[in-house]
């Protein structure tokens, strides 16, 4: 599906975008990747550490059309990762959530279908689903914008996917650096918002595989969501730090005590395969039969939520997902 293709990768110098750039430059043959970012600096230090004649970098921000066209220009599939995302951040600072988040999906939609670009993946997140804060609500709208704008595309061709996931291990704002930084400061306790919190966790190139995977399957319309693991906030402290104390902060605003991928409603329109789910649109236009061929609808009131998930990590395997996060594939 790649070989000799073109890749523009919005937000490109975030953490995934890093991941994805360094994942596509080692195991694939691409004609070129496009790094479009707003941040100078960090496309920088990327080209020094990534010296390679099929990345090219590219100044620009999800808020500017004009400059989304140009970009896209002989695109073949983008990978939308560009966003806000910092919880209390867009809590105090809304509207810039909102240009970024969803007034960014409507740029990233017009420039794509301007350009025929065949392919369009973008980046969810759990906090979409059922939101309670602003951030998961701005990414909601976008998810939207993704899936109805298939019914726009008309005769170029372009199709829109989108993929969910859960907490990143590692990434910049997660509570794993901010445990690390704690215990290496040589903290006396770590803060447990509440001890019967749960989050969904996945690697940064078990997302990357699922994103390219899932660009290879779509037919245009779909909410891709992967099966993965479970952990509790109080047993991801005691795995990091087994002997430092928890002290109760309570939940921050925003916050959810579990996060749900898929929803009760979303179910009747949910297919299980063996990796992942698959969130069919309830569009009239839908009319792919392909995944009830290889999986199956799932049962009346399923939900897909990081407290009812069968699949849980325990001491051992965060161990090994910090210290070698492709020890966790397949």
């Amino acid at each position: 599906m790649l070989n000799n293709k073109a890749i523009l990768i919005t937000g490109g110098t975030g953490s995934f975008g890093t991941e994805l750039v360094k994942t596509l430059l080692r195991d694939h043959n691409l004609g070129k990747i496009i790094v479009y970012s707003r941040d100078e600096y960090k496309q920088a230090i990327m080209a020094q550490a990534m010296p390679d004649d099929r990345l090219r970098f590219f100044i620009g921000d999800v808020r500017d059309l004009n400059r989304l066209n140009m970009a896209m220009r002989e695109v073949d599939l983008v990978v939308h990762a560009a966003a806000m995302k910092h919880v209390p951040i867009a809590e105090y600072n809304p509207m810039e959530c909102v240009k970024t988040n969803v007034v960014g999906a409507e740029n990233v939609v017009q420039a794509a279908i301007a350009n025929r670009v065949p392919k369009v993946v973008a980046l969810s997140t759990d906090k979409a689903c059922n939101p309670v804060n602003l951030y998961g609500a701005t990414k909601l709208a976008s998810d939207k914008i993704f899936v109805a704008s298939n019914n726009l595309s008309g005769n170029t061709g372009t199709k829109f996917a989108v993929v969910r996931y859960g907490n990143v291990v590692g990434s910049r704002g997660s509570v794993v650096p901010y445990f690390r930084d704690l215990i290496a400061k040589g903290s006396d306790h770590l803060p447990i918002t509440d001890p019967r919190m749960t989050r969904f966790w996945i690697t940064l190139d078990q997302g990357v595989d699922f994103v390219l995977s899932s660009a290879r399957m779509m037919q245009g319309g779909e909410l891709f969501v992967p099966k993965i693991k479970s952990m509790s906030i109080v047993d991801l402290a005691k795995a990091m730090a087994p002997n430092c104390p928890h002290k109760i902060v309570g939940i921050r605003p925003g916050e959810k005590l579990h996060e749900v991928m898929i929803t009760e409603d979303d179910a009747r329109f949910t297919i299980e395969l063996e990796d992942r789910y698959v969130v069919q649109p309830a569009l009239a236009w839908w009319s792919y039969k392909g995944y009830g061929d290889i999986g199956r609808l799932v049962p009346e009131g399923f939900r897909y939520a990081s407290d009812n998930n069968p699949e849980w990590l325990n001491a051992a395997a965060l161990t090994a997902m910090l210290e070698n996060p492709a020890s966790l594939h397949g």
